[in-house]
């Protein structure tokens, strides 16, 4: 074995942890061997329900107020459009400490840099450096345009009528194409380019690192159809919280749903469900065939694997959709497995402590023997494998919501539960 261990990160986008647990309907069966072999975290959260700040604390160990990414970066409602100066992330330290770096996937952490400029070699890349810079108002006003005359259509089943924006269909079934896997399914491509790069790192000498970073389950639900007729809607039950009135909370949460979520009829809510959890197994049949691809090459047990997602979906809970403003748990509470072959004393156990995105750079630099910056917001989780005290452990977390393309200031504290 290796004295210093590959190092494998499988990242989904909007996932949300209830979904992976193993006692939900939802089947992620690679998930859950992983889980068997490894360690669950059952309580990891990350620090924005959106995108781009989660991703640059996954990458810095900081929370959004030290590294500067606050909300999208990607188009002119940006604060900021990339990491504050003198912001390093874990691939830089990776490689100068002897790594070799692999990237597949999506990047959104930076409209200025790709991970090219922070080490990683680029197989493929989603949401890269560049990728919407020239939204600005005259080309949604073009838009509004364009898409007025469907103001006074019907509204189709699975729908939401957005005035001025058109409609944004929340779940559906891609065309069938069986020629090609998972039906030409965006996502297979950043698989095959992280295959590829699997192949590849198993010829080199030196310790790699690969990030595998798939769009999916992030929303719109639009799975090929053998996933979607997966689940039967009529036995899903609806979220136990569907129904709160929301008339103790902000007022933008009780306008997100009343002007667009509650359009979803109960039976279209069972049937977004059936697409999520459709979208959710065909993200474990992927993350399978990484794995099956890290045994093909040798590999496996040599390598130090985390699976885990950047945020959540409301999917249904207080009758919201997708992420952003509201500060409810089912947005940031995040799947997070990791296993490392002979290092985890009890392997498929459950960690109960209150974990964070911020916790996984130094948990890599401490796994790679490279010393940790000081000062992150993130500490190493080498002690709950290990089976060691973690002695002052954080009982709490916090979060930090600057708005997505509207501007909107909110913290939130969250505690572990007993």
């Amino acid at each position: 074995m290796r004295e210093r261990p590959n190092m494998l990160i499988f990242m989904t986008d909007q996932e949300r942890a209830d979904v992976c647990a193993p006692d939900h309907a939802c089947r992620t069966p690679h998930l859950d061997a992983l889980a068997r072999e490894g360690l669950r975290f059952e309580q990891a959260f990350c620090p924005t329900a959106h995108c781009c700040p989660s991703r640059a604390t996954f990458f810095t160990g900081l929370y959004p107020s030290r590294h500067g990414v606050y909300n999208n970066v990607a188009n002119p409602q940006a604060i900021h459009r990339g990491l504050n100066p003198g912001v390093v992330t874990f691939g830089e330290l990776l490689r100068d400490g002897g790594y070799n770096l692999a990237f597949s996937g999506k990047w959104h952490v930076s409209d200025l840099e790709g991970p090219a400029d922070r080490g990683w070699r680029e197989y493929r890349v989603t949401a890269g450096k560049g990728s919407y810079s020239d939204r600005d108002m005259a080309m949604w006003r073009e838009r509004a345009a364009t898409v007025a005359v469907q103001e006074g259509q019907e509204r189709k089943r699975g729908a939401i009528k957005r005035p001025g924006w058109g409609d944004f269909h929340l779940y559906g079934t891609m065309p069938q194409r069986p020629e090609l896997p998972y039906d030409g399914h965006r996502d297979y491509l950043v698989i095959e380019a992280g295959m590829r790069a699997l192949r590849d790192l198993a010829q080199e000498t030196q310790p790699w690192c690969l990030y595998v970073g798939v769009l999916g389950p992030h929303d719109p639900y639009i799975i090929p159809e053998r996933y979607a007729r997966m689940y039967d809607p009529e036995k899903i039950p609806l979220p136990e919280s569907y129904y709160d009135s929301l008339g103790d909370k902000p007022r933008v949460y009780q306008r997100m749903r009343d002007q667009y979520w509650s359009q979803l009829s109960p039976a279209e809510v069972r049937e977004s469900l059936a697409h999520y959890w459709g979208y959710c197994t065909m993200m474990d049949d992927m993350f399978g065939e990484v794995l099956q691809a890290l045994e093909d090459t040798g590999q496996a047990d040599d390598t130090f694997v985390i699976f885990l997602s950047d945020h959540g979906d409301y999917a249904g809970s207080h009758g919201l959709y997708l992420k952003g403003v509201p500060a409810f748990r089912e947005a940031y509470h995040i799947p997070l497995v990791m296993r490392w072959a002979g290092h985890i004393q009890q392997p498929g156990s459950g960690c109960s402590a209150f974990v964070s995105l911020a916790d996984i750079m130094p948990t890599l630099l401490d796994v790679a023997g490279i010393a940790v910056p000081e000062r992150l917001h993130g500490a190493s989780l080498r002690p709950f494998w290990e089976g060691t005290e973690a002695n002052g452990w954080r009982q709490e977390g916090y979060t930090q919501m600057n708005g997505v393309e509207l501007y909107y200031t909110q913290r939130a504290m969250d505690r572990a539960s007993a």
